[in-house]
C-alpha cells in the first residue's frame, strides 16, 4: 500500500510539473506569437542562421517540441525549404537545453521557497487582468513557478535508495556496461514518448541522481534517449502533411540518431572529460559526487548537442537527400479533395494554428478564382464536348469549395476552444468571415453557370453587344478576385483603396447596365428571355466583386 501511495505521489508531481512546463510554454508563445513567424521566415535563409534561429525560438518559447512542430507546419505551408527547416531543428536541439540549465540550477543549487512564492505572488494578479497580454505574462510566471514547486515535491517524495530491491535491481542493470547504456536509454525513448516532454524527464532524471538511484553514466544514457524520444512530436503532426514535411520531420529523428551514434561509442570518454573537468576547478566530479550531477548533467546535454550541431550541420544538404531517398515522391493514394495546410492539425499554439489556417483560405481564395476564370471560358465556348469539360470542372470546384469551407471552419472552432490573445480572437473572427465570403463567391458562379446553363437549354442568342458587355464586367470582376488574392498572399504590400477603386468601378458599371438594360428591353433590342439572363449574369457578377471587397476588408481590419 505504502509503494501504491508512493508511486501516486511521484505521478502526482510529475504532471504538476508537466502542467507547469505547459502552462509556461503556451504563454510564452501567445506572448511572442506573431515575432515567432518573423523569426522563421527572416532568419532562415543560409544553414548558420537557421540554427541561431531554431536556438533562438526554442529559447523564447522553452519547448523543442513546439519548434519542430512549427517548423513541420511551416514546410507544409511551403514558408521553408527542407534544408532550412533541418538547420532550424539542428538549432531548436541546442536551445532546449536552456532548460536544463534553470532545472539544474534553480532546481538544485538555490532554494526554490526563497522565489516562488514571491513570482506566484506577482504571477497571480497578473492571470485576472483584463487585458489578455497582461494574463498572458501571469501565466508565464505561474507556469514557471509550477516547476519548481513540483521539482521539490519530487526531490522530497522520491526516497533514498539504500535498502530497498528496487535499488538493487538498478544496480544490477548498471553493471553490464555498454549493454546497460542501451538499456538506460531504451526506457528513456520510451517514458519520453509516453510523456511527450523531454524537460519532464530530465528532471525526473535529475532527482533519481540527486538521490542516489542512478549513477552520472547512466544518466547521461537516458538523456540521449530523451533526445530520440522527443522527435516523436514531430513525426506525429507529420503523419498527415504533405510531402516535405514528413521529411522535416524524419530528418529530426535521423540528426538525432546521428548524434546518438557517435556520442553512443563515445560515452565513457566524454563522462570523464567533464568528471575531469570539475576535477581541475577543484570541485568532487559527478562520478563520485550525486550532488554535482544536476549541473554536470545539463553540461552533457548542452555539449552533446552543440557538438553534434557542430559536426552535422554541414551536412544538413546529404540528411535531406537521405530523408528524399526514404519518402520518394509518390501520386500514389492521392485523394482528389486534398487539404494543403491545415490536415497536421492542431499546433501548440493558437497563434501558430491561425496562421496555418490563413494559409489554407489563400488556396481556397486561388480555387474560386480558378473557377471564375473557367466560368469566363464556359460563357464563350461552342465546342459542346470542351464546354462539358468546363462545366464538370466547374461542378467538382463547387464541392470542393462546400468541404473546403467546412474543414477550416471546423479547424478554426477547435482553435477558439483554446485561449486566444485578443489579436488572435480579431483575426479568427476575421477568417470565418473571410471563408464565407470566398465560399459565396463559388455559390455565385454556380448561379452565373446555371444563367448559360438557362440559355444553353433555351437556345437563346446574345447579341453582340450583350456579350460585349458580358466579357468587360468579367475583366473587371477578374481584377478584383486578383486583387483579393495578392492582398491575402503579400499581406501589407497591397492598399485596401486599390480594392474599393475596383469595387466602385463594378459596381458603377453595373448601373449603367442595368439602365441600358431597361431602355433596351423598351425598345426591343433583345427579347425578354435574352434580357433575363443577361441581367442574372451582370447581378452575380457584381456580387462577386462585393464579396471579394469583403475578403480584402476583411483581411485588412485584421492585420
Amino acid at each position: 500500500m505504502q509503494e501504491i501511495i508512493l508511486l501516486l505521489a511521484i505521478s502526482g508531481a510529475s504532471a504538476l510539473f508537466l502542467f507547469g512546463m505547459k502552462l509556461m510554454s503556451e504563454s510564452l508563445q501567445k506572448i511572442f506569437g506573431e515575432r515567432l513567424r518573423v523569426i522563421l521566415t527572416s532568419m532562415t535563409t543560409n544553414k548558420f542562421k537557421g540554427v541561431l534561429a531554431g536556438i533562438l525560438i526554442t529559447a523564447l518559447v522553452q519547448s523543442s517540441s513546439a519548434t519542430t512542430v512549427m517548423v513541420v507546419s511551416f514546410v507544409n505551408a511551403g514558408i521553408l525549404r527542407l534544408v532550412e527547416a533541418v538547420s532550424v531543428i539542428m538549432g531548436a536541439n541546442i536551445g532546449t537545453t536552456l532548460t536544463s540549465w534553470i532545472i539544474a540550477v534553480f532546481g538544485f543549487k538555490i532554494n526554490f521557497a526563497y522565489f516562488t512564492l514571491p513570482l506566484i505572488g506577482i504571477g497571480i494578479p497578473f492571470i485576472f487582468s483584463n487585458n489578455r497580454k497582461t494574463k498572458n505574462y501571469g501565466e508565464a510566471i505561474l507556469g514557471f513557478s509550477l516547476l519548481f514547486i513540483a521539482l521539490g515535491f519530487l526531490k522530497t517524495t522520491v526516497p533514498n535508495p539504500q535498502g530497498t530491491w528496487l535499488s538493487e535491481t538498478i544496480t544490477q542493470l548498471s553493471s553490464y556496461g555498454y549493454v546497460s547504456y542501451i538499456l538506460f536509454m531504451a526506457v528513456s525513448l520510451i517514458i519520453t514518448v509516453f510523456i511527450k516532454s523531454s524537460n519532464a524527464i530530465f528532471a525526473l532524471i535529475l532527482v533519481l541522481c540527486f538521490k542516489g538511484w542512478i549513477g552520472f553514466e547512466m544518466s547521461a544514457s537516458m538523456v540521449l534517449g530523451m533526445n530520440v524520444g522527443t522527435t516523436i512530436a514531430a513525426i506525429t503532426a507529420s503523419r498527415q502533411a504533405n510531402l516535405t514535411a514528413r521529411r522535416a520531420a524524419l530528418a529530426h529523428l535521423f540528426f538525432n540518431l546521428a548524434g546518438i551514434i557517435w556520442m553512443f561509442i563515445a560515452l565513457p570518454y566524454f563522462l570523464n572529460g567533464i568528471n575531469f573537468l570539475f576535477a581541475t576547478i577543484g570541485i568532487n566530479g559527478p562520478m563520485s559526487n550525486p550532488k554535482a550531477i544536476p549541473v554536470a548533467l545539463a553540461l552533457f546535454h548542452s555539449l552533446f548537442n552543440l557538438i553534434n550541431t557542430v559536426l552535422l550541420s554541414g551536412f544538413s544538404k546529404h540528411i535531406s537527400r537521405m530523408v528524399i531517398k526514404r519518402i520518394p515522391f509518390s501520386n500514389l493514394g492521392e485523394s482528389e479533395f486534398n487539404l494543403k495546410h491545415i490536415k497536421i492539425g492542431l499546433l501548440s499554439t493558437p497563434e501558430a494554428s491561425i496562421f496555418q489556417a490563413k494559409r489554407e483560405t489563400i488556396v481556397f481564395a486561388e480555387s474560386v478564382r480558378k473557377m471564375f476564370r473557367n466560368i469566363e471560358k464556359i460563357f464563350s465556348e461552342r465546342n459542346e464536348k470542351e464546354y462539358l469539360s468546363l462545366k464538370t470542372k466547374i461542378e467538382k470546384a463547387e464541392e470542393y469549395s462546400d468541404r473546403l469551407e467546412k474543414e477550416i471552419a471546423v479547424y478554426l472552432t477547435k482553435v477558439g476552444e483554446g485561449r486566444l490573445s485578443e489579436n488572435s480572437s480579431k483575426r479568427l473572427r476575421a477568417l470565418y468571415k473571410m471563408i464565407d465570403d470566398i465560399e459565396s463567391i463559388a455559390d455565385s458562379c454556380m448561379n452565373i453557370l446555371g444563367a448559360i446553363e438557362r440559355k444553353q437549354k433555351g437556345k437563346i442568342i446574345f447579341t453582340e453587344h450583350i456579350v460585349t458587355n458580358v466579357l468587360l464586367m468579367f475583366n473587371m470582376v477578374n481584377e478584383a478576385l486578383d486583387t483579393m488574392v495578392t492582398m491575402l498572399t503579400y499581406e501589407e504590400e497591397l492598399p485596401l483603396s486599390l480594392a474599393q477603386k475596383t469595387e466602385n468601378e463594378i459596381n458603377n458599371y453595373r448601373d449603367i447596365l442595368k439602365s441600358e438594360h431597361l431602355n433596351n428591353l423598351e425598345k426591343g433590342i433583345y427579347k425578354y428571355d435574352a434580357g433575363i439572363i443577361y441581367n442574372d449574369i451582370i447581378s452575380q457578377c457584381e456580387r462577386i466583386g462585393d464579396f471579394a471587397f469583403n475578403v480584402a476588408e476583411s483581411h485588412k481590419s485584421s492585420s
